[in-house]
């Protein structure tokens, strides 16, 4: 199995909360659904049309924030539809609050994440994804959520054939690790401290959007890394001679 890295930026990010109907609520961390959008937009591949070929078992994904955010709420004006004459603007626009990722300064920094994609050397998907990342061709405007939220991609790293190890120490992970996959963890250094979401991972079929999995996920929204103990499988990727320890959403913990 080889893994490669990306990191994807922008101004501002909105990875909206399946369960919030009137309020357009966003997870901190894009989910592995918004990921498998991601790739697919950089693959070219149609809408809803790539949920089996990006499936956890075909290829695996994670995620690590690189940036302190907060969330700042705006509203958007939505056309006001009471009847099917209203879609000209008919009976006005309706303000519907709307949940952004953005950067502690907004004027000078920056939201970002890293992806990590892990799969077979062989497989169709990782060689497209690694080509394409490298010639940067991408079919279609990358976002972070939205397609208004414009981002683009940054710090594209191959690190070759990869295999987990296992560790019961004390350890600083970089990465979105799995709620029971953590035994213990420690705050020191984290000055806006730990969230913890309930995130969508994959979807039931192609052009059905029903989620066939979910995630629940640890990880720091200052950027830094976690010192915790966890039986998640690690991956350690060095870079420049840069070590980090890396979980994924699809591995499962040991024991």
């Amino acid at each position: 199995m080889e893994m490669l890295s990306f990191d994807i930026k922008g101004k501002q990010g909105h990875f909206r909360k399946y369960y919030a109907n009137n309020t357009a609520l966003s997870f901190t961390i894009p989910p592995r659904t918004t990921l498998m959008g991601i790739i697919a937009a950089i693959l070219g591949l149609p809408k809803d049309s790539y949920y089996d070929l990006l499936r956890p078992d075909r290829i695996k994904l994670g995620l690590r924030l690189l940036t302190p955010v907060k969330k700042k709420f705006h509203r958007l004006n939505h056309l006001k539809i009471e009847g099917n004459d209203d879609f000209r603007g008919k009976k006005g626009h309706v303000q519907i609050p709307f949940e952004v990722v953005v950067p502690l300064v907004i004027s000078r920094g920056e939201v970002a994440y890293r992806v990590y994609a892990l799969a077979d050397k062989n497989s169709d998907v990782f060689s497209s994804l690694e080509q394409k990342l490298r010639n940067r061709e991408f079919p279609y405007a990358l976002s972070l959520g939205p397609a208004f939220c414009t981002a683009y991609i940054d710090n594209i790293r191959s690190y070759g054939e990869v295999t987990p190890i296992a560790s019961d120490d004390w350890i600083k992970i970089a990465t979105a690790v799995r709620s029971e996959g953590v035994k213990e963890l420690r705050y020191e250094g984290l000055k806006m401290g730990v969230e913890e979401e309930l995130l969508p991972g994959a979807f039931v079929e192609n052009n059905n959007r029903e989620v066939s999995i979910m995630y629940r996920m640890i990880f720091s929204n200052d950027g830094k890394e976690i010192n915790m103990i966890t039986n998640m499988p690690l991956y350690v990727l060095e870079w420049e001679g840069i070590k980090d320890f890396v979980t994924l959403y699809d591995d499962e913990p040991n024991g």
